[in-house]
């Protein structure tokens, strides 16, 4: 079977402006994230990524490149975070 003819891949051959995505309120979305990162596990994989990137430290001598790379990293984390976070508590937006 080729991945033209297997319906699991049919995704990965679209531009990312085709990829349909439900039509969810930033409400809904929050409350996701909140549902994902919920309990004893959710908090050690926010506390996981939270140490790889807003907790890590680089030298003065980074390279561009790196400096960039963590810093998209840092943004996405602390995007999930308050995700969550408005997630769980709703009035926290």
């Amino acid at each position: 079977m080729s991945a033209s003819d297997d319906p699991g891949w049919s995704w990965f051959e679209k531009e990312v402006g085709q990829i349909e995505s439900p039509t969810l309120s930033q409400d809904d979305i929050a409350a996701c994230f909140a549902r994902c990162f919920r309990g004893q596990e959710g908090e050690t994989a926010l506390s996981h990524l939270a140490q790889m990137t807003l907790g890590r430290p680089l030298g003065a001598n980074a390279h561009n490149g790196i400096l960039r790379h963590l810093e998209g990293q840092r943004y996405l984390v602390s995007y999930i975070i308050g995700l969550v976070r408005a997630g769980r508590d709703p009035k926290h937006k």
